[in-house]
């Protein structure tokens, strides 16, 4: 079977405790699906603090033992309400339509920044004239009789002007500077901000065309389309806040059968409490709780009801008939009371095709009795959490893995790693850490050829301590590795959830690259290390870089 890539994105929401990782074979769908379920939950937590913030005031303006007996009494409904919607988990979905509207995944959100203001334009005052009466000289019927007298103020009233001319010239020579430079720099801010909405309305249109084309791929049963759309199902289906809602899927297109590994939550979401009373005598506020056995009990009925209520919901949905069987694994991850450690088993089991499920009225059935029905495997009391074999696992063997050959033991030492062949040298890297780590039973399988240095191989450590899935990346390299390469692999340490990185070179590393080693999970092994890894498991070989580079010249 062909490798499909995946995208990825992890969101979360603080406020809430939210956590979700959102995958599929189109970006485009991915980002779209995170964006929604972003807002989503961004609403659901301006409701939480909306409420919390009116029920907090109440509280505290609360005086009078009425009004205490009134809040005692809605605490009551509230709980059960909650009760109520667990125990109708199934019934609330009857009513929707689960298909999915393409429609509704596409984005119309215009472009938010607005349009940049032209500014301030500052007006040029008033241009003085020699006519204007502040330059007239005062001439007087003396200074009509001595000449000297009037010519001097004449020579002041024309000086005046003079000075104020000047000052207007510069005046308005420094406004018209200053209202250039607004313009220009209006007409810049106008330029980018029509680049910026162009490029948003073009990456608005890109993402648009492809949901659109995987709504195409969809109909015309393209089985990526059909795993991608099954993911928008699930994503789509609303319960509590505080459910887990996280699940792999896959797809058995050969076959038409769908299997579902799905999360699902604690016993520990079921409430408690289910009424509340003011006791006046002591002024405070009483709750009584549900008895174990009757948790218990809606506990069991919920996990029932889950797995029937996703299944209804994958076959309402599949609109061109694509899924002939569904597979649902119900999975808890909890603390094991034995040992105290974390555990993760599959409790719950049941396989429903088309027709038989089709053929259930599930607005009258009991949800234990309808899954013993469909020949469910589980315990009785699913709450005991015993696990049980799931009816179909679903194959999580890492696709990119294919068959290594060896080269170590035809190697000596008149052959130079840095200007072998860049595939044999990946091999020869997996086949030496496969020698490493088979010391401590652990297994080293290579990936898919990529030239490009990425994912080349990846170790299976069982040691209980140091252990886990280790990446390695193997870089032929005749130049001193910068510091990108090294984020680059602690980045793939993250996308694959592994414990370590390792990182190989026939050449060395530069002080930035270990720097930012520093701290991480992260080995560094240069040409040395690798010889001297080589000699450890018996073979030789040499590194050259002066002539490595000479052969690629």
């Amino acid at each position: 079977m062909a490798y499909r890539q995946f995208w990825e994105i992890e969101i979360h929401h603080d406020g809430l405790n939210k956590y979700r990782h959102i995958k599929g074979t189109d970006r485009s769908v991915v980002e779209q699906k995170a964006i929604a379920q972003q807002r989503t939950w961004d609403e659901m937590w301006r409701k939480k603090q909306k409420v919390e913030k009116t029920r907090k005031q109440k509280e505290k303006a609360l005086k009078s033992k009425e009004e205490k007996i009134a809040l005692a009494a809605q605490k009551t409904l509230e709980a059960e309400k909650l009760i109520e919607e667990l125990q109708g988990v199934l019934l609330q979905t009857l009513s929707i339509n689960d298909a999915i509207d393409w429609d509704s995944l596409l984005d119309s959100t215009p472009f938010q920044e607005k349009m940049p203001s032209s500014g301030k334009l500052f007006e040029t005052p008033k241009e003085p004239k020699i006519t204007d009466e502040e330059f007239k000289a005062d001439i007087r019927f003396l200074d009509k009789l001595f000449s000297g007298k009037r010519k001097k103020k004449e020579e002041e009233a024309k000086n005046k002007f003079d000075s104020a001319w000047q000052r207007w010239t510069k005046e308005k020579a420094q406004i018209e500077s200053r209202n250039q430079k607004n313009e220009k720099d209006y007409e810049i801010n106008v330029d980018k901000w029509k680049n910026d909405r162009a490029k948003y309305e073009e990456e608005q249109q890109k993402r648009n065309e492809d949901i659109m084309r995987k709504k195409e791929q969809y109909n015309n049963h393209v089985s990526d389309a059909i795993l991608d759309y099954c993911e928008m199902v699930l994503a789509n289906s609303k319960y509590p806040d505080y459910f887990p809602q996280e699940w792999d899927i896959e797809w058995q297109p050969e076959t038409g059968v769908l299997v579902l590994d799905y999360s699902l939550p604690d016993i520990s979401i079921i409430p408690s409490v289910k009424a509340v009373k003011y006791v006046a005598s002591k002024d405070e506020f009483n709750e009584s709780r549900l008895s174990d056995s009757a948790v218990n009990k809606i506990y069991d009925s919920l996990l029932y009801q889950i797995s029937l209520r996703t299944i209804h919901e994958l076959y309402e949905a599949d609109l061109i008939d694509s899924i002939k069987s569904i597979v649902f694994n119900g999975w808890i991850d909890s603390i094991d009371k034995a040992t105290g450690q974390d555990a993760r088993a599959c409790i719950m089991s049941v396989q429903a095709s088309r027709d038989e499920f089709l053929a259930i009225n599930l607005e009258r059935v009991d949800p234990k009795a309808c899954f013993n029905q469909l020949k469910g495997v589980g315990s009785s009391k699913l709450h005991g959490l015993s696990p049980v074999a799931p009816i179909i696992n679903i194959n999580k063997e890492d696709r990119r893995f294919i068959s290594a050959y060896s080269v170590a033991d035809g190697m000596d030492e008149s052959d130079n790693l840095a200007s072998m062949d860049w595939k044999d040298f990946e091999n020869l890297i997996r086949e030496i850490f496969e020698k490493e780590f088979l010391l401590s039973g652990g297994e080293v399988k290579i990936t898919q050829a990529s030239k490009d240095g990425g994912v080349d191989a990846i170790a299976f450590d069982p040691d209980p301590i140091r252990g886990g899935k280790i990446v390695i990346q193997a870089k032929r390299y005749t130049n001193v590795v910068g510091v990108s390469s090294v984020r680059d692999l602690y980045g793939t340490i993250m996308n694959e959830g592994a414990t370590k990185g390792i990182l190989v070179t026939t050449a060395n590393y530069g002080p930035d690259a270990y720097e930012f080693a520093k701290g991480k999970p992260i080995t560094l092994l240069n040409g040395s290390n690798l010889l001297h890894l080589l000699e450890k498991h018996g073979h030789k070989a040499r590194i050259d870089l002066k002539e490595a580079k000479l052969n690629m010249s």
